[in-house]
């Protein structure tokens, strides 16, 4: 979709546009598109509607921060393409070097066929979970967003995107911000983005009770795993997390709330050291069942495999070689091994 397109399409639907009554903003949900949004679909690829975006998502996400950053996985995106895979979300230069800008002359070949995300983190950099916020830092977080969105047009070299995101949020306060909900309308009403999200690596339970009860967010990206939250902090499963089985309703709520589900650090512990995991391919064993435990899947297979089967939409994978691409194209297809 052009910016021209998307200007269009909201004057078409302004009757789904927050409004604001004596100060205070009062959210509707954003407004459906009349079908659904269908991209590159292939056979070779499963799909999910993605909450109240109405995008028929591949239910595998390519990764695009890390694995684009100085350029090094930009061979793996035609292919990427051509499994069915319509779904790329990347990061702001300021945390994902070059991640933008060497994704850019792929999203000008694909414009219409692929949806793309980006994100930036906000300050205060250094906020606690239990923090509270003032009045001047959100408003200097809402000027920081705006800006960042409009170095990733630039660097992405386009005019729109199709949802962008607060970045590793693990604050209540600042999801629940108006000043900053209100620089996402203003980006939106001007067609510079479609959609708002937040991705979250920490305090992700309390981070996604705020999002749903706040009405203003169409996407999450949460760090999960078969055994529940995963803290980017530690490189470890969050203490005392539910299992992602016991977390069942939490993300039933988000999804009745029309908030579309991306998971993210699926498989990071049992990444090796050198990539910042732990190394154990067995951690998460202990949640299967013997037809997934006997099933042909690598372990990493089966982690992708189980979230997606229980309560994630999609997943976001960071796919930095041909192997890992083609292995995790099985594991977004695999729910047959689940009764």
């Amino acid at each position: 979709m052009t910016r021209r397109e998307f200007n269009k399409s909201l004057m078409t639907v302004a009757v789904g546009a927050p409004l604001f009554i004596s100060g205070d903003l009062v959210s509707k949900a954003s407004t459906k598109p009349d079908k659904l949004d269908r991209r590159n679909e292939r056979s070779s690829m499963t799909y999910r509607k993605l909450g109240r975006t109405n995008f028929m998502s591949s239910r595998l996400v390519f990764g695009c921060g890390a694995a684009l950053a100085g350029g090094k996985a930009v061979r793996l995106l035609d292919r990427a393409f051509e499994v069915g895979i319509n779904h790329y979300d990347v990061g702001s230069d300021i945390y994902y070097k070059g991640s933008e800008r060497s994704l850019s002359p792929f999203l000008k070949a694909n414009r219409g066929n692929i949806w793309v995300t980006s994100k930036a983190p906000l300050p205060p950099y250094n906020i606690k979970p239990e923090d509270q916020v003032t009045l001047e830092q959100t408003k200097a977080a809402a000027n920081s967003w705006t800006k960042l969105l409009n170095q990733s047009l630039k660097d992405l070299q386009t005019e729109y995107v199709d949802a962008y995101y607060l970045m590793a949020i693990n604050n209540p306060a600042i999801i629940c911000s108006e000043e900053i909900y209100k620089a996402f309308l203003d980006a939106k009403t001007t067609g510079k983005v479609g959609y708002f999200g937040l991705s979250t690596h920490k305090n992700a339970k309390k981070v996604l009770e705020a999002a749903i009860k706040t009405g203003w967010y169409d996407l999450a990206m949460i760090g999960i795993t078969p055994a529940g939250w995963y803290d980017w902090t530690t490189k470890e499963i969050e203490k005392d997390t539910p299992s992602l089985m016991a977390l069942q309703p939490l993300l039933k709520q988000a999804r009745d709330a029309g908030i579309g589900l991306i998971g993210m650090k699926a498989v990071r512990l049992m990444a090796p050291m050198q990539v910042a995991g732990k190394g154990d391919v067995s951690a998460f064993d202990k949640f299967y069942d013997k037809k997934l435990l006997v099933s042909p899947l690598t372990p990493f297979q089966r982690a992708y495999a189980y979230v997606l089967e229980n309560g994630l939409d999609v997943v976001n994978a960071d796919m930095q070689n041909f192997t890992h691409l083609e292995e995790n194209i099985v594991a977004a297809t695999s729910h047959t091994y689940f009764g």
